[in-house]
């Protein structure tokens, strides 16, 4: 059976988010977010806090045991662009592109 979380509209961009991905995908879902605790980027508790609502979701709706999860799939995608401008010298503006992204994680029995 397979369990799923989604979170959206996360202000990180889908590249830095993707790195963070790529280190817990296949691993248990208990032993991810062990590993996800103690690492430094900011991505990773986006991660974290999705992992522990897929683990959560299989609790609750399916009654599955949480030792028996695996990460199956996890990846990030690109939400919408924030266009902002900030002013800049001499009367000109600077734009700024703020980016955002999308997350899923589904869990399966492992």
């Amino acid at each position: 059976m397979e369990v799923k979380a989604i979170s959206r509209y996360l202000p990180i961009s889908s590249q830095k988010l993707a790195l963070v991905c790529d280190q817990v995908r296949g691993m248990d879902a208990e032993a991810a977010l062990i590993t996800l605790e103690f690492m430094p980027q900011k991505g990773a508790e986006f991660v974290r806090k999705t992992i522990a609502a897929a683990i959560a979701n299989a609790e609750n709706n399916f009654e599955l045991n949480r030792r028996n999860l695996k990460v199956a799939q996890i990846w990030a995608g690109e939400g919408p662009r924030l266009k902002r401008y900030k002013a800049g010298a001499r009367g000109r503006y600077k734009p700024r592109v703020k980016r955002q992204s999308h997350l899923w994680v589904i869990l399966a029995q492992g």
